[in-house]
């Protein structure tokens, strides 16, 4: 009976935690409005993404607000913003229109751009219906140099097993191809979690910069940063993190400062 009645408590803590999320997301939704017609009263910003320049929304995040994280009319955050300027500076030495691009877990704002510049272009995902191909990263039903890039942002930190994950991003590229696998750098050193949390849409680690040193096994990491690019794109992350851990977020660890870098690691097949 007792396992029973934890495992109940564990099923609301679960609802109510996904209930809260929903809630700081609606939040950031309407910031966004306001902030896409009200005049900037602070520094205007330009969006690397869609072109837009003015005022940049908060976000509604973990820890609080998260100021000057959106663009207002694409609704581009920071990484968005800044895997977009990767993208343009690859593309001075690439020519994607040769090429054939996975994209897992696709999102929106990038999918008519890869649609219309890549070779080729299919997306996946676990779960979802609305892509070409149902695809588990850890057992990818494709053969062997199937594709030129593998995209996948912000998706390994998702995954308990990420170095199978890895390896099969590794064998379905080509010699020459290469991955982008960003994931949100959280705290100053990366944290496995116990359990996936569901607050955190189901994380199951909490990824600081030495996570990349994992990728080093398949691939040649050429990290990109916040700072490597204009201010005027607005690419921190703007986050009070020495609030961790919370009931949010009740195992990632507490970092200083208000401002924290984010990154995009482009990862080249050996």
């Amino acid at each position: 009976m007792s396992n029973s009645v934890e495992s109940m408590r564990a099923s609301f803590r679960r609802v109510a935690s996904i209930a809260e999320t929903e809630s700081l997301r609606l939040i950031s939704e309407i910031d966004c409005r306001y902030s896409k017609r009200a005049p900037a009263r602070t520094r205007a910003f330009e969006c690397s993404v869609c072109g837009y320049t003015g005022r940049f929304a908060t976000a509604w995040a973990l820890t609080g607000k998260r100021p000057l994280a959106h663009c207002p009319v694409c609704r581009a955050a920071e990484r968005h913003r800044l895997q977009s300027l990767v993208l343009d500076r690859i593309a001075e030495s690439v020519d994607f229109s040769k090429l054939a691009m996975l994209h897992v877990a696709p999102e929106s704002i990038f999918t008519e751009r890869f649609s219309t510049c890549c070779g080729q272009y299919v997306t996946a995902d676990i779960e979802r219906r609305d892509v070409d191909l149902q695809l588990d990263l850890t057992g990818l039903n494709l053969p062997d140099n199937s594709f030129d890039i593998v995209y996948a942002s912000h998706v390994l930190e998702h995954i308990r097993d990420d170095k199978l994950a890895l390896s099969e991003i590794a064998r379905v590229l080509r010699p020459g191809g290469f991955a982008v696998l960003p994931v949100p750098i959280a705290c100053l050193q990366t944290v496995e979690y116990p359990e996936a949390v569901a607050s955190e849409a189901w994380h199951v680690r909490a990824p600081g910069p030495d996570y990349f040193d994992r990728y080093a096994e398949w691939f040649r990491v050429e990290a990109f940063a916040s700072s490597d690019f204009a201010a005027k794109h607005q690419l921190y992350v703007h986050e009070d993190r020495s609030r961790f851990p919370n009931r949010y977020a009740p195992y990632r660890t507490p970092s200083p400062g208000p401002l924290h870098v984010d990154y995009v690691p482009v990862c080249y097949v050996r």
